[in-house]
């Protein structure tokens, strides 16, 4: 352990591996701040404390598996000549599930803007709030800690690296989950990266891997120039 604080590969590897799981808790940051909209404030922050602290121990759970872990890449069945594990299975049913949440949310969106809809949250709203996490958190863990796999050799830089994307996710999570409710289009934009980012997780699953970059440069470019739209606007008002 004290030998890999003298070592320069451990530091570069931790290094890489933070900046790696920071780029790919984007994802949960971004669900967290779409599914806790509709909860008032006091829930809101509980729901979101809940659900990265649930984020932090599914990782390291899953690290502690590393064993078991990798015995869910082995083929299960095989459709059509191409063989899928359980990791590929959960991959699939995951993406799928975000694609159906987000598109149940735009309906949801457009149908109150349409129709005045009541947003008042429902009896156990907060329960379905966190079973929601819950599932979004076991995906991304799950690719996740797969790709850290990859990356690194000793477990202790694998959990540093994740205790630390951990943070960042929860320093972030606070400002964007505002920034989604004070601005309703961000929410509509950001649940149009969760339909592409499902439709990555279904891609992946069935062994046709779209590259992360170019998801996260549409997520990017698309956050810059809603940016300039809610400057545009302040800056009318302020004028009027």
């Amino acid at each position: 352990m004290i030998e890999l604080f003298s070592s320069p590969e451990a530091w570069a590897a931790l290094l890489t591996l933070t900046a790696l799981e920071i780029v790919l808790g984007i994802d949960n940051v971004i669900f967290l701040s779409v599914i806790v909209g509709r909860l008032p404030e006091p829930l809101a922050t509980r729901a979101r404390q809940i659900g990265l602290a649930l984020a932090l121990v599914f990782r390291i759970l899953l690290l502690s598996l590393l064993v078991w872990l990798i015995g869910l890449t082995e083929p299960v069945i095989t459709i059509r000549s191409v063989a899928l594990s359980w990791r590929d299975l959960i991959l699939i049913g995951g993406g799928l599930f975000l694609i159906a949440k987000a598109t149940h949310e735009i309906h949801g969106e457009v149908e109150a803007r349409d129709g005045g809809g009541d947003d008042t949250p429902k009896p156990g709203a907060f329960f379905w709030v966190i079973v929601q996490i819950i599932v979004v958190d076991m995906v991304f863990s799950l690719d996740s800690i797969i790709t850290a796999i990859g990356m690194a050799q000793d477990l202790e830089i694998m959990i540093a690296a994740v205790i630390i994307a951990c943070a960042v996710m929860y320093v972030s999570s606070g400002p964007v989950a505002r920034f989604v409710a004070e601005h309703p289009t961000t929410k509509m934009l950001a649940l149009a990266f969760l339909v592409l980012i499902g439709v990555a997780l279904v891609a992946d699953g069935f062994k046709f891997h779209i590259p992360r970059g170019y998801i996260y440069f549409a997520i990017l470019f698309s956050a810059a120039v809603e940016l300039f739209n809610v400057l545009a606007r302040r800056n009318r008002r302020k004028r009027v």
